[in-house]
């Protein structure tokens, strides 16, 4: 059955403020940076559509899949500004508005040369709930992708109930699934709930389960990343996490159910972990090579970065989804899939407005073809 989207993305929705850091000022150190009393100059201010749905969806979009965008915003000025951008994108969405809290909106603070700090207002986000979604939507698409519950309160509260039953009803539906996650602020209620226990319930559910590396590790083994982040030393913590508890608990979420496994490890590249993947050809719309898919791990090495074209890395890792969702509904192999993933990513840390200057899909293929990185197939 011929289905009306390629995907219908679901989340978190947000503005995103992202103040104009110069370019040829790289920092290398954010406590340097960001000191009391310091006065930073900046070259104005973006709003940015933000969150798993604009993000995700208009990469997508962007690399030529058919999208549906599905969220809640508030009744104010930065929910038409939303409303307004995902028009001007003429991409299918319901952004369903809501009185009772304000739309979404992040600063985001990226100067080049570090990682990215948020300012978060959850907004509206905190009461948005199963009764939002668009299920019709999802059950005329080919995949279905879900982000960020950390920052969504109905889907974390009595330990993920409404995020197990949204995913059971989905599956049902013989759609693939896909989550993506964000780190839990541990400052805030998200980060007094039992993540392993949510994600144990759920991932029996989900067929494709993309966190990046730090949310793989302080959700699911939230002890060995408090130890971990104690370690001495100015190092990122994404350096300080050994690729063995990596593999480690990837095993463990595989022996879940989730079929297929990116963890987005930023300057490290993407690790790619999958089990038997024989199901997904059974849901519509899906023709993976069950050979080269089955039970394979595939450390794919990031790509040379050009700090003099690089702007910010707000939105890489929605980015380098989007790429890697399009390659597995495209049908390719684990090995391209994941060099498209890692690809995406880097390409999008040139850009100002990622919605406008990522390149297309045959862009990113040509790049490929042309750049060199390292891929190591294990398994």
């Amino acid at each position: 059955m011929e289905k009306q989207y390629d995907a219908v993305i679901v989340g978190y929705t947000c503005v995103d403020l992202v103040p104009g850091f110069r370019k040829n000022s790289p920092v290398t150190s954010t406590s340097v940076f960001f000191k009391p009393g310091k006065l930073i100059e900046i070259g104005g201010m973006d709003f940015v559509l933000g969150g798993v749905p604009p993000n995700t969806g208009l990469a997508m979009k962007k690399f030529g899949k058919k999208v549906f965008l599905n969220g809640l915003i508030g009744e104010d000025f930065i929910g038409e500004i939303a409303a307004q951008g995902l028009t001007r994108a003429g991409v299918s969405f319901n952004m369903i508005k809501t009185g009772g809290a304000g739309t979404a909106f992040s600063i985001v603070l990226a100067p080049p040369g570090v990682d990215r700090i948020f300012l978060e207002s959850p907004g509206c986000n905190r009461v948005f709930g199963m009764e939002h979604i668009d299920f019709e939507a999802i059950q005329k698409s080919r995949l279905f992708h879900f982000g960020y519950p950390p920052l969504l309160r109905e889907f974390y509260l009595n330990n993920g109930q409404q995020l197990q039953q949204m995913y059971g009803e989905v599956q049902k539906m013989g759609v693939v699934t896909s989550l993506d996650f964000s780190l839990p602020d541990p400052e805030s209620e998200s980060g007094t709930v039992n993540w392993p226990e949510v994600l144990e319930r759920t991932l029996p559910h989900v067929d494709i389960f993309v966190p990046s590396l730090e949310e793989l590790i302080q959700t699911m083994v939230p002890e060995a990343y408090a130890k971990i982040q104690s370690l001495p030393g100015d190092t990122e913590i994404v350096d300080k996490i050994p690729l063995d508890l990596v593999k480690q608990v990837g095993q463990r979420i595989i022996g879940l159910g989730v079929k297929i496994l990116l963890v987005k490890m930023g300057h490290r590249g993407a690790l790619l972990l999958s089990g038997d993947i024989s199901s997904l050809n059974k849901k519509a719309g899906i023709a993976l090579e069950q050979d080269k898919w089955n039970n394979r791990e595939i450390l794919c090495g990031a790509y040379k970065v050009d700090k003099s074209k690089g702007i910010n890395a707000t939105g890489a890792g929605d980015t380098a989804v989007a790429a890697f969702l399009t390659a597995v509904l495209n049908g390719e192999c684990p090995e391209t899939a994941v060099k498209y993933a890692v690809m995406a990513g880097r390409e999008s840390l040139y850009c100002e407005n990622i919605y406008k200057e990522i390149g297309r899909w045959e862009q990113l293929a040509h790049k490929i073809h042309v750049e060199q990185n390292e891929l190591k197939c294990f398994l």
